[in-house]
């Protein structure tokens, strides 16, 4: 089968979305499958035209207005040039999938949206805004819709009336659960990802003054950091945040497995994978209560929180510290892409 992939971006460029298409990509490839990638991420810092673990790469260049919706139209003209069997677009929130849709002529075409109905910032939320109507098009063109969470299905179906089938994020459960355990002189509680104000460390620092006996390692970089960093100063506990930065993917393992308590406390998200990180390298999380992150509430190894004020998460995590983790079966990336490719075939 010929698999076209069109996404914002593809590594080495890291985060959720690039994670899912490339884990993907790279297994269809593996079972024998041609699989091609558009990416609208073309830069001084990666090839125009690469091969990367049996999959074709090309990248087009556009612009990304507040960091977000990648425009690339070029992207369009290629997807009409090509002659798949099935065109794979990936996040409903930026414009390759517009722009594949508008290419897809009769080819089978699926989207996963990974949608979680809204943006970090006002300028992006106004954007968003405006792309609706087109973006409600660009998803009624679509064969098949997958959605990443059960949330994410039911925001899908309220926002656009389409009808979604889940398929999770997938996970290397091997690579979480054998990991050892990184050591440090003081028990530690633990945030990983960008720091922007819709993650939500905050609310984790300001907890931290009810949480004397943890330490709190923030790993992730953003505009974000001197706020927090400032909110740690406010909150007299500076001295027991530490921001680590950006961390290679050879040590995250390690900090998933020697916290003694994962924070997610994002206000939106439409799967919540480092939470499943956490939990596969044993390590129980404390959770908000909103966007797909309620989906992990059902778990005995997750606490949710509906509020974030201190009292309240300080409680959360000596109760997730109690618990055990994992409690039940996390999806490995294999799962998901045998049930993509049998979205694929029906």
């Amino acid at each position: 089968m010929e698999i076209l992939q069109v996404a914002p971006r593809y590594p080495p460029h890291t985060g959720g979305v690039e994670t899912h298409v490339a884990e993907i990509s790279e297994r269809l490839a593996a079972r024998g499958h041609d699989v091609t990638v558009f990416a609208a991420d073309a830069g001084a810092d990666v090839p125009d035209r690469e091969t990367r673990n049996g999959v074709s790469v090309r990248r087009f260049r556009g612009f990304a207005p507040g960091g977000a919706f990648h425009v690339a139209p070029g992207i369009a003209r290629a997807v009409r040039r090509v002659d798949p069997d099935v065109i794979h677009a990936h996040n409903y929130h930026s414009l390759p999938v517009l722009f594949a849709a508008l290419g897809a002529g009769d080819a089978r075409f699926v989207v996963t949206t990974h949608y979680h109905g809204a943006s970090a910032g006002d300028l992006r939320d106004r954007l968003l805004s405006l792309y609706r109507p087109v973006g409600g098009w660009a998803l009624g063109r679509a064969d098949a819709v997958i959605a990443v969470s059960d949330w994410e299905r039911g925001r899908l179906r309220a926002d656009f009336g389409a009808e979604a089938t889940v398929i999770p994020n997938g996970l290397d459960v091997a690579r979480f659960a054998d990991a050892s355990p990184e050591r440090r002189d003081r028990p530690y509680l633990l945030c990983v990802g960008r720091l922007e104000a819709y993650k939500g460390v905050q609310h984790a620092i300001r907890a931290l003054a009810d949480l004397p006996e943890y330490d709190l390692l923030v790993a992730g970089s953003g505009d974000y950091r001197p706020e927090l960093e400032a909110i740690a100063r406010e909150a007299g506990v500076a001295d027991r945040v530490t921001f680590l930065g950006y961390v290679a993917d050879e040590r995250l393992p390690g900090l998933y497995a020697g916290a003694e308590t994962y924070l997610a406390l994002s206000s939106f998200e439409s799967y919540g994978m480092t939470v499943a990180e956490a939990l596969a390298a044993g390590t129980p999380c404390v959770v908000r209560e909103a966007g797909a992150l309620v989906d992990w509430t059902d778990r005995d190894d997750c606490v949710g929180v509906a509020d974030v004020d201190s009292t309240a998460v300080s409680e959360a995590v000596r109760e997730a510290a109690e618990r055990d983790a994992p409690t039940a079966v996390l999806p490995s990336w294999d799962d998901v892409s045998e049930r993509v490719a049998a979205v694929y075939q029906s």
